[in-house]
This record gives C-alpha cells, structure tokens and sequence, in this order.
C-alpha cells in the first residue's frame, strides 16, 4: 500500500511519498523534502510530550510549528 502526504508549502500544493522505515513521522518526512532543521523541534516536542495532560497540546503545538515553517494542511494519504 502506497502512502503519502499532501501539504501546503507557502500557498504551493505538493505531494511526496512517504516511507515509515526511512521517517518516525510524517512530519519528518516534510522537514527532509523541504530541507528543514527540525532537531530543536524534536526536543521541544519530546517535552511537550512528557508534561501534557492530553494529546491535543501535542497535536497544537506540531501544527503551530510547522505553521510558521509555512507548512498547512497536511494530509496524509493511502492509496
């Protein structure tokens, strides 16, 4: 089964394919594709993770992030 991810990247539609052997996450899979530092990401979210009360604080803080990066509307796809 065929996996990618559709996402907005500064008002430009784009589709990669995605590999879970080669990415932990689809948000890793973005960072490689449009050349992305995202280690202090990866840290902050690691915290994030261990002090939040519920999965949506997680989910906010990754999407306010890449929103920034200019990333939005991140699906991801199985064919």
């Amino acid at each position: 089964m065929a996996k990618k991810i559709q996402y907005t990247f500064n008002h430009q539609q784009k589709l990669i394919n995605f590999a879970q052997d080669k990415y932990n996450s689809m948000f890793e899979a973005i960072a490689a594709a449009e050349g992305f530092d995202i280690s202090d990401y990866s840290k902050m979210e690691h915290q994030v993770t261990l002090y939040a009360k519920d999965k949506a604080a997680i989910r906010n803080f990754r999407d306010e992030y890449f929103k920034k990066l200019g990333v939005t509307d991140i699906t991801f796809i199985k064919e």
